[in-house]
């Protein structure tokens, strides 16, 4: 190879270590704005509604109604009776919220919202999709499953007593209503059932369950998820010591199985106050709290009144 031909393979180097310099160069002026990335705040998370909506049997509608100057008044049909629903929001826009039965049937429902001044109502329609929930075999003693007379008379007395605790309207019964129906869990503890799970009691079907049950020591403080007013204390046959909570609007809550009840009908608790103990009375096969929400007197799945 000549002497002339050398200059030509060595020159190339040159634009290579001046890219190799700025690619460096924009490198180091990029550091800064790296850095900046690393240590920014991470972005609060979006804002969640309660309760989280789930369309489903045992979930929860939330069904806009639009703006208005006042609460609209709205309600869903449940047998031959009109129930008032719990209805939030402001001028802006108001929401309704729909307790949707365990029984309901997947497809079209919809609830109906009153006009103003006694004209025509309008229908607010939605869908109900399919959910599947399992099935829970337990074994539990015979005279709860095969009822004598005298049981079976006195589990129908307390059935109609609760049916009209369970039928609670309110508009503010604590003094001063919930800001959000966002929920804190009453005892800490292993969830030993879920709600929905299709029950089979000594072999024998019976309704699904109808509340999330928290396994917890007999004597564990339970405290109220919200503020709210006592609307029943009592034994029954089935869920033994018992509370029931109004929180206003239809929103009720229900703890069961207690071995003790600290309160009185007509009681207020504050959120985080203890009021009763985890307890093994009742229909049993341990210790642990049952616990119950109710909307629009329908029983829905307490978790979406919880974070995750």
């Amino acid at each position: 190879m000549s002497e002339s031909a050398r200059p030509a393979l060595v020159h190339p180097a040159l634009p290579i270590n001046r890219r190799s310099a700025l690619v460096g160069a924009a490198g180091l002026l990029a550091q800064p704005a790296m850095l900046g990335l690393l240590h920014a705040k991470p972005l609060p998370p979006a804002p969640t509604v309660w309760p989280q909506a789930l369309q489903v049997p045992g979930g929860v509608a939330r069904l806009s109604l639009g703006p208005a100057a006042t609460r609209p008044v709205a309600q869903v049909r449940q047998g031959d009776v009109d129930v008032p629903l719990r209805v939030v929001g402001d001028a802006i826009e108001w929401t309704a919220l729909v307790g949707i039965p365990l029984a309901a049937a997947p497809g079209d429902a919809f609830i109906t919202v009153l006009a103003e001044g006694g004209g025509s109502p309008r229908l607010v329609h939605y869908t109900v999709a399919h959910k599947q929930y399992k099935e829970q075999h337990l074994q539990v003693s015979p005279r709860t499953v095969d009822l004598s007379p005298e049981d079976q008379a006195r589990y129908e007395r307390e059935r109609e007593h609760q049916a009209g605790v369970m039928a609670t309207f309110t508009e503010q019964p604590a003094g001063q209503a919930p800001a959000s129906p966002r929920m804190r869990v009453p005892v800490p503890g292993r969830r030993s059932s879920s709600f929905g799970l299709r029950r089979v009691f000594n072999g024998q079907p019976r309704n699904p369950h109808s509340g999330m049950d928290i396994a917890a020591p007999t004597g564990t403080p339970i405290v109220a998820p919200l503020a709210g007013r006592v609307i029943d204390v009592g034994d029954y046959f089935f869920s033994g010591g018992t509370v029931w909570l109004d929180h206003g609007r239809g929103l009720l809550t229900v703890y069961a199985h207690l071995s003790s009840k600290d309160v009185r009908v007509g009681d207020v608790v504050n959120a985080g106050d203890a009021f009763c103990k985890v307890g093994a009375t009742g229909r049993v096969t341990g210790p642990h709290l049952h616990w119950g929400v109710m909307l629009n007197r329908t029983m829905v799945d307490p978790a979406l009144f919880i974070p995750a």
